[in-house]
């Protein structure tokens, strides 16, 4: 991983500015980054294409949408023009607390 909190295939010079752009995407119900929350399970830009995989702390996430809205426009503005930014939501693993950073515990006062 190579210091990200998510697996990442790409341009090395994309690797910085995909991680500055997903800090950005706040999760509505936690007030805190998807990176720190632990949402984001992986990115991969490929010729045609950038791939994010994301999960929800569950199924049943009311603000699903907004996350992943917020996730494409603020990789519109790392990645090349034209490139499109797919989302997948996956459920397996599971997401567990385990998946938040330390500074989320810390936030969260675990």
């Amino acid at each position: 991983m190579s210091g990200l909190p998510y697996p990442y295939e790409g341009p090395e010079t994309l690797r910085e500015p995909i991680l500055a752009a997903l800090r950005r995407v706040v999760d509505p119900e936690v007030a805190m980054s998807i990176v720190d929350v632990g949402l984001v399970y992986g990115v991969t830009v490929l010729p045609d294409r950038v791939d994010l995989r994301l999960t929800m702390t569950s199924a049943a996430c009311p603000v699903a949408d907004v996350i992943v809205d917020d996730a494409c426009m603020e990789l519109d503005q790392v990645v090349p023009q034209g490139l499109p930014v797919n989302v997948e939501l996956v459920w397996e693993p599971a997401w567990t607390t385990d998946r938040m950073s330390d500074r989320a515990k810390a936030f969260m006062g675990w």
